[in-house]
């Protein structure tokens, strides 16, 4: 008897598991992908030969699988490969939502598949700030997409929880970027056991008047801006005109966290120029040796 009852035990727990949300990465790379548009330098060269090593564009999915929904945090140029990786049920072809960051193109752009060249799709609410709304509903294409129905713009503010299902909830966070057209907000996510943020853009974290620290320590994952593993990368260009931290700046910025919190940070959104896209690059292993995670392709991560 007591042994039907481990058994009964063991599937329960098993089910339970299958049952919990999920976070899902989807893609890694800075918004033109990997490799990049016009890029002959060695840093791609492999990539437009051997399309194992390409890289997606920076993307979460959320998953409820009891309730069979979806989300995507970001809209990227590789939305209808990203978003088909999220569905259980294949006849289901789109997402329950998209929630937006900003408005720089590789976290936007995705939005055009949902519109009447493509999948016509009908009353996708998408999630953004008030200058996000604003961009999208008064610049083509992408108003069309309001005008047709084929989104449905849902308002943002930031610090005020969106209430996905009974255990799944979104707060957007605001942080200091490049906001020609819009804000600039992370996601803190919050499952019915366990919570991450989401920061795939910021400029440098002294522009920031929260304590990134102090965040890390209160959630279990932290997904930040690695757009750019140290200064040297683009030869010539004025790097203060795209000022996101640092991966070697970040890691001294958190030397102090302890080796459990150090191990809660994932960083992703690398530009095609940052070794870390190749995992076996001397900067992978560093990162790696000194605590740190890297977000790849494929991850999951049980909420």
């Amino acid at each position: 008897m007591r042994f039907y009852f481990l058994i009964l035990c063991l599937i329960s727990s098993v089910l339970s598991a299958q049952e919990i949300p999920y976070l899902q990465v989807l893609g890694t790379a800075q918004d033109a992908g990997y490799p990049h548009a016009g890029c002959e330098k060695a840093c791609c060269k492999a990539a437009w030969s051997d399309p194992t090593k390409r890289e997606r564009v920076s993307c979460l999915g959320l998953v409820d699988p009891a309730s069979g929904q979806s989300w995507l945090f970001d809209a990227t140029p590789d939305l209808p490969a990203q978003m088909m990786d999220l569905q259980s049920d294949k006849e289901k072809n789109v997402v329950d939502g998209i929630f937006l960051t900003h408005a720089h193109i590789g976290h936007y752009a995705g939005l055009m598949y949902l519109g009447r060249e493509v999948m016509g799709a009908h009353h996708v609410p998408v999630y953004a700030m008030p200058r996000m709304d604003t961009f999208l509903r008064t610049n083509g294409p992408w108003s069309q997409l309001v005008a047709l129905e084929n989104i449905r713009l849902q308002p943002l503010v930031p610090g005020k929880n969106v209430v996905l299902t009974e255990s799944i909830q979104v707060t957007p966070i605001l942080v200091p970027h490049r906001d020609e057209f819009s804000e600039t907000v992370g996601y803190l996510i919050k499952g019915p056991g366990k919570s991450a943020l989401f920061i795939p853009d910021i400029d440098k974290w002294d522009q920031w008047k929260r304590s990134l620290p102090d965040l890390i320590r209160s959630v279990d994952w932290v997904f930040i801006d690695a757009t750019f593993f140290n200064g040297d990368e683009l030869p010539g260009r004025d790097m203060s005109e795209i000022p996101h931290p640092f991966v070697v700046e970040s890691m001294a910025l958190l030397a102090s966290l302890n080796a459990n919190e150090k191990a809660r940070v994932y960083f992703i959104h690398m530009n095609h120029s940052n070794p870390m896209l190749n995992p076996g690059s001397d900067a992978s292993k560093k990162v790696l040796e000194l605590g740190f995670q890297i977000a790849r392709t494929g991850m999951r991560f049980g909420l």
